[in-house]
């Protein structure tokens, strides 16, 4: 059988030690065992970013995919009676209107085109003109279209007009810079089988201690109430049944992580990875999908036209029987667009391989 190397956005391609480690022993989550190793994996989380832990930002584990992240944090820390201003541009920040449109909570919507970065003039608008806005919700990696969207610059504004920043970091966090101090924020949410190369199933928010402390959760969720979580994580426990294998597979990715030179080694090895296959596609005729998408796209995924002379259901089959998995446009783009990821444990082998897969497949007929 053919190996896979999956360049989609999660989940990704395991090193062997990743894969390895779920076959260790079958562990009660009740057990001492269990709250070691998750007490490990939270610190090790909260480490990732030197910034978090000296911000008091503590790690709460969750089972569960990102999106399972993100509608914790949107539920449990926009509170009941605040006002949440969504930034949005792809269909990750629509979802977290979604969720506050589920939980019965008030919001405010600033909404882009999906092929366009955030409107930060939109947002400083609706901030100056509501001061009863609590948070500021928006999405760093919009992996719609591959953009990095200017947190940074979003993030001031919530400096500006003090608010605190709720960051949907799934496909981010661990591969793109996060200034836990300079964008005022409160919480992150982010998952394993992404940058940080482990398996689905476990997934994380990262919360400001003081807001935990400090008032009560504005959860309409009893099993993504991030406030009860947190009371019972500290002793090593959780209020319901761990992914136990999954936290397995969190704790080898994490020291993978470390030993690799952590956040800023992920980022530099994604860049030459992503480098690789711009250069391969560009030379070939194709587009970016983002008008702006050389300086724009992350490093992470980025996104390209589908060439006329061929369609993506032909890419993605004929790649994947050379062992590559590739990924589709979502909604008005289906058809019309490709995405490549470069997340996994993907070798300079596999690199060229793939190059030369794209070369041949993309090239336009004679």
């Amino acid at each position: 059988m053919t190996r896979l190397r999956l360049l989609n956005p999660g989940p990704v391609t395991l090193t062997a030690r990743v894969r390895e480690s779920l076959t260790q022993p079958d562990l009660c989550h009740r057990e001492p065992e269990f709250a070691a190793m998750q007490r490990d994996v939270r610190g090790k989380l909260e480490a990732v970013y030197s910034d978090a832990k000296a911000q008091g930002f503590v790690a709460i584990l969750l089972t569960g995919s990102g999106t399972a992240a993100v509608e914790a944090m949107v539920g449990s820390c926009v509170p009941r009676d605040g006002h949440g201003l969504v930034v949005a541009n792809g269909v990750y920040g629509e979802r977290m209107a979604a969720m506050l449109t589920a939980q019965g909570k008030r919001f405010t919507m600033v909404n882009a085109d999906w092929l366009a970065g955030i409107d930060l003039a939109a947002a400083e608008r609706a901030l100056a003109a509501d001061p009863s806005v609590t948070h500021v919700l928006s999405v760093q990696h919009e992996t719609t279209t591959g953009r990095l969207n200017d947190i940074a610059a979003l993030g001031a504004l919530c400096k500006k007009y003090n608010k605190k920043l709720l960051l949907d970091a799934v496909s981010s966090f661990g591969a793109e810079a996060i200034d836990f101090t300079g964008w005022n924020l409160e919480a992150v949410a982010a998952t394993a089988n992404k940058c940080l190369h482990g398996v689905p199933g476990v997934c994380f928010v990262l919360v400001a201690e003081a807001a935990l402390a400090g008032r009560p959760s504005g959860a309409t969720s009893v099993y993504l109430d991030l406030w009860r979580h947190w009371k019972e994580q500290p002793n090593g426990w959780s209020p319901f049944t761990q992914s136990v294998q999954s936290v397995y597979a969190l704790q080898a990715a994490l020291d993978e992580f470390s030993a690799e030179g952590g956040w800023q080694s992920r980022a530099a090895r994604y860049a030459a990875r992503a480098k690789r296959v711009r250069e391969v596609v560009r030379a070939a005729g194709v587009s970016y999908f983002l008008a702006d998408g050389e300086t724009a796209s992350s490093n992470i995924l980025m996104s390209f036209a589908v060439p006329a002379h061929t369609r993506y259901e032909t890419l993605h089959d004929r790649l994947k029987a050379q062992g590559f998995i590739i990924y589709a446009g979502q909604g008005p783009y289906a058809g019309k667009m490709f995405r490549i990821a470069v997340m996994g444990d993907l070798t300079d082998a596999d690199m060229g391989e793939l190059c030369e897969a794209l070369t041949a497949l993309l090239a336009r007929p004679d």
